[in-house]
């Protein structure tokens, strides 16, 4: 899903999700902004595919007017929002005694999201790696490939779960497995925030490890 960043889109895209289209006048009735910067929130909203444009057919002469609405995508961003929800969860994990039933869950859990997303398009792990770049950019999250080395090193620049991993490190290990299923390749982790180092980095697991 794509994220909404800003305060001013969220509050945009809200109020269209309460009504079912709305014109430039409403929104700037609702908003208490110009309609020039609400033209340029839809501008940018529309770029992202989060709001569509309809026009409103007139009898007789006039300019036709237009209305907004929210895509089926801008629906779903809406209403994206489970960081409560997804830290209750986890501490619920986290509560399993048994080392071997958590671990399990962990790996159906990170089964399950690599399912959601399939594994992902090209004929080397480098293009697969630039492939998960550009979907967690998507996400607003930040990823890095290296091709420095004897092989491409896959790099978090910002973690995904920043407040999940400042309970419980065990979600590193749930993201290892969950890009090893989307890169169709077991990766390692070579580099882990929590231990210290710069950011988190991903690399294909060779024997031995």
């Amino acid at each position: 899903m794509l994220a909404v960043t800003t305060e001013s889109d969220k509050a945009l895209i809200n109020l269209l999700r309460k009504v079912e289209s709305a014109s430039i006048s409403d929104l700037v009735e609702a908003t208490g902004v110009t309609a020039t910067a609400v033209r340029q929130r839809l501008t940018r909203l529309m770029d992202e595919g989060l709001v569509r444009r309809e026009e409103v057919v007139r009898e007789g002469r006039g300019r036709p007017s237009h209305r907004y609405l929210l895509t089926k995508q801008g629906h779903r961003a809406a209403g994206d929002n489970y960081a409560e929800l997804a830290e209750v969860l986890w501490t619920e994990i986290r509560s399993i005694e048994d080392p071997e039933i958590r671990t399990g869950l962990l790996k159906r859990i990170a089964m399950q999201l690599a399912a959601r997303s399939g594994e992902l398009p090209g004929k080397t792990l480098e293009d697969k790696m630039n492939q998960l770049v550009a979907l967690m950019g998507g996400r607003q999250v930040p990823f890095e490939v290296d091709t420095s080395g004897k092989l491409p090193v896959l790099t978090a620049v910002a973690c995904p779960y920043p407040e999940l991993v400042e309970q419980d490190r065990s979600i590193c290990a749930m993201e290892k497995i969950l890009f090893s299923e989307m890169l169709g390749q077991p990766m390692h982790l070579t580099d882990c925030r929590p231990n210290g180092d710069t950011c988190c980095s991903f690399e294909a697991s060779v024997s031995g490890r």
